[in-house]
């Protein structure tokens, strides 16, 4: 395929790939990570408008920022016209492309009446939308699912909302609130979406591999794609779309090459948070990237038990070590 360089109003983006906003995962650590393995646009996670203007200080920790992470896209949610607006004022000049959360199926998003809760309410998106666009000329997306649950179907309309109300750019995750991650995104939504809007169309929902990527773009004729789970502890998951895109050969990342990522986003994160939040918040993610490795099990458990920093890192490289020579 051609090499694809989506644009999203001012802003000209290098390739398709896009690393989704997710709370709890895309910290600058992350985003660091996936950045190097090729990602063309990354994001904060999903930022409160209302915690924007209540406790500033600590909300804005999520817009920590590096230059080599740019252009950076900032999401945001809330379900107040004004106070989005607020927000988004507040932020603006932090990042490269602001983002809208309409599509979090979390409970205590939606008992806010943000992210997916606003699919129940289109005129309430439509009022959003202009107040957002009232205060901030640069690039704007929205984020949604495809309906609240499957009697209520509604991404092409609240797609025409979003294109009539000024935004650059759309990104649709096929599946409705009730489904949660359940069951498998309906990509022909996707394909419907570009089908009936001017704007960038950027499809997202179950890729987990080179050839997933590229089938998506293939099928739905979709602007790019947005990774999300697929990239847990998988970055390499972007560069092989790339490469492939570029009509390259694949090849399964080895167990060092693991390693290496796996202890520099370990460090990443004890350079930006500190050893105590690190060895908190890395447990996740390294366990992600030991999936499918001997003994990943064992040092899975083994990750509960670690108290310092230094515990981690030994308990991480000897696993890894080991794996490498079962491997072999």
């Amino acid at each position: 395929m051609q090499t694809i360089q989506p644009r999203i109003g001012s802003l000209q983006l290098d390739n398709p790939t896009i690393l989704a906003p997710m709370a709890g995962i895309t910290s600058l650590p992350y985003r660091r990570v996936m950045k190097s393995f090729g990602a063309a646009l990354v994001f904060t996670e999903m930022i409160s408008a209302n915690g924007l203007i209540r406790d500033g200080h600590k909300t804005l920790e999520l817009l920590a920022s590096c230059d080599e992470e740019t252009p950076l896209g900032i999401q945001l949610f809330g379900d107040e016209p004004q106070v989005l607006a607020k927000g988004v004022q507040m932020v603006a000049g932090a990042g490269a492309l602001l983002d809208i959360n309409m599509g979090c199926p979390v409970k205590k998003v939606i008992r806010s009446g943000a992210g997916s809760a606003l699919l129940k309410e289109p005129q309430r998106i439509s009022r959003i939308l202009a107040a957002v666009r009232a205060v901030y000329q640069g690039p704007l997306t929205i984020k949604i699912r495809s309906g609240w649950d499957a009697e209520s179907l509604n991404f092409i309309e609240i797609g025409r909302i979003a294109e009539s109300e000024g935004v650059d750019a759309i990104t649709l995750h096929p599946r409705t609130r009730s489904q949660a991650f359940s069951g498998r995104a309906d990509w022909r939504q996707i394909s419907a979406l570009k089908a009936e809007l001017k704007i960038p169309v950027f499809g997202s929902g179950d890729i987990f591999s080179a050839e997933d990527g590229l089938r998506m773009l293939q099928q739905t004729g979709c602007d790019g794609l947005m990774i999300g789970r697929g990239g847990y502890g998988n970055p390499w998951l972007i560069r092989d779309i790339l490469t492939q895109l570029e009509g390259g050969k694949i090849s399964a990342p080895t167990v060092a090459e693991k390693a290496e990522a796996a202890i520099n986003h370990l460090q990443l994160h004890r350079e930006q948070f500190g050893d105590r939040k690190t060895i908190f918040e890395m447990r996740k993610h390294l366990c992600w990237y030991a999936r499918g490795l001997p003994g990943a099990g064992q040092y899975r458990a083994g990750l509960q038990q670690v108290a310092t920093i230094e515990q981690l890192l030994e308990t991480t490289r000897t696993f890894f070590n080991e794996a490498e020579t079962l491997s072999d």
